[in-house]
C-alpha cells in the first residue's frame, strides 16, 4: 500500500511537471514573451515595502496595489487555494527617440495600444487550459488584486531595476505583465535571475524629477508617470518638467543600456501618430476623448485631466503659433478653476521664451 501511494504521488508529479511545461509553451503560442511560474505563497517582503513606502508618503495619492496591501501580497485572496502562478510578459515596441512636433503630445509606450488586452487575452488561453484540466484559474494583469512585477521576479522572468520596473536579460524593461493564479500545484520556476544592473545608475540621473530616491525606490510625488494622472493640479515645480507628455513617462527606459537592442529591433514597429496633437485634445468632446483613451487611467474618468495636461504641453512648445496661444486665452477664462489655472500658467510660459525641459 505504501508502495502504491509512493507511485501515486509521482505519477501526480510527472502530471503537474507535464501541465506546466504544456501552459508554458500554450503561452509562448498564445504571444507571450516570456512565461514563468511561481508559488503562490504570500508576498511577505513586498507587503512590508508598499506599508512602508506609504508611510513614508513615497506613494502619493495613489491606489492600485498601494490601496490594500494585504490583498495584493497574496494570490489566494485573488483565488482560494491558490498554489501557483503562471507569469508572462509581453513585448510593448520601444518608441522612436525622435522629438515630437511642436504642440505635440507624447504617450508612452506602453498606453500607445492596447498591450493590456493583448496580453489578458493570451493569459486567458493559459487560463483556460487549466480550467479544461479540471482546475480553478483567474487572470490577473494591470488592476489592484496583484502586484505583477513581484510574481514575475518570483516566476525567474526577470530583475528588478533600479528605476523599480522588471527588467528581462537582454531586452529590459520593454513588457506589460499579469499572471494566471490557479489552484493547480506546478512547480516553480528554479532559478531566478540575477541582477544585470550592476553599478549602472543611468536610470536614476536621467529622471527629469530626481524621482527614484533609491535603488529601485519610486517617489511618486516626484514621478512624472503618476502626475499626469494624478487628480488636481500639476505642482507648478513639476509643469516644466512635464514637457511634452500627455501620459505616461518612457525616460528611465530609455538610457537603460540593456533596453537598446530590443528598441532598434522594434523601433520599425512603433505605431506613427501614437502622439497626440495637444490642440485636439483641448477642442474633442468628453464622449471622445473618453471612446480615444478610455482604456487609460484617467483620475475620476474625467477627461478634463487629460485637457489639463494638454495644456502644460502646449505651455512648454516652443513654436509661436497663434491658434495655440488664442486657444489657451480661451481656457484662461474658463469657468473650471484648475484648467483656467493651468491655462494662464501655460501663456506666462510661453511668454518668456524660454525652451522647456529636455
Amino acid at each position: 500500500m505504501e508502495q502504491d501511494r509512493e507511485q501515486g504521488a509521482g505519477e501526480d508529479l510527472h502530471s503537474c511537471e507535464v501541465l506546466a511545461e504544456e501552459v508554458c509553451a500554450l503561452g509562448r503560442r498564445a504571444g507571450l514573451d516570456a512565461v514563468g511560474i511561481a508559488d503562490a505563497a504570500p508576498f511577505r517582503a513586498t507587503r512590508r515595502h508598499l506599508e512602508e513606502r506609504r508611510s513614508r508618503g513615497l506613494a502619493a495619492d495613489m491606489q492600485f496595489t498601494y490601496r490594500n496591501p494585504e490583498r495584493s501580497t497574496d494570490p489566494r485572496r485573488t483565488l482560494s487555494g491558490a498554489r501557483s502562478l503562471v507569469v508572462g510578459a509581453l513585448h510593448i515596441p520601444a518608441p522612436r527617440l525622435q522629438p515630437t512636433a511642436p504642440s505635440e503630445a507624447r504617450v508612452a509606450a506602453y498606453a500607445r495600444d492596447d498591450f493590456y488586452g493583448d496580453l489578458r487575452r493570451a493569459l486567458g488561453e493559459v487560463a483556460g487550459r487549466l480550467v479544461e484540466q479540471g482546475w480553478q484559474a483567474r487572470v490577473v494583469a494591470d488592476d489592484n488584486a496583484l502586484v505583477d512585477r513581484e510574481a514575475a521576479v518570483r516566476a525567474g522572468i526577470g530583475w528588478y531595476g533600479k528605476n523599480a520596473n522588471v527588467l528581462l536579460p537582454g531586452r529590459g524593461s520593454w513588457f506589460v505583465l499579469g499572471s494566471v493564479v490557479t489552484d493547480a500545484p506546478l512547480p516553480p520556476s528554479t532559478e531566478p535571475v540575477r541582477d544585470g544592473c550592476g553599478t549602472c545608475d543611468r536610470c536614476m540621473s536621467a529622471c527629469p524629477t530626481g524621482a527614484i530616491v533609491e535603488p529601485g525606490v519610486v517617489d511618486a510625488r516626484r514621478c512624472l508617470a503618476w502626475l499626469v494622472q494624478a487628480p488636481g493640479s500639476i505642482p507648478v515645480e513639476f509643469r516644466q518638467a512635464v514637457g511634452d507628455r500627455l501620459y505616461g513617462c518612457d525616460d528611465c527606459q530609455e538610457v537603460c543600456p540593456i533596453g537598446h537592442g530590443e528598441r532598434s529591433e522594434a523601433g520599425h514597429e512603433s505605431a506613427s501618430g501614437a502622439d497626440v496633437p495637444a490642440i485636439q485634445v483641448l477642442e474633442a468632446s468628453d464622449a471622445d476623448l473618453l471612446e480615444r483613451f478610455g482604456r487609460w487611467y484617467i483620475a475620476e474618468r474625467d477627461p478634463r485631466y487629460l485637457r489639463r495636461n494638454a495644456l502644460v504641453v502646449l505651455g512648454n512648445a516652443t513654436d509661436q503659433d497663434p491658434v495655440v496661444d488664442a486657444l489657451l486665452r480661451r481656457f484662461a477664462g474658463s469657468p473650471d478653476p484648475m484648467l483656467g489655472e493651468h491655462a494662464t500658467w501655460a501663456l506666462a510660459r510661453r511668454a518668456t521664451g524660454q525652451l522647456a525641459a529636455p
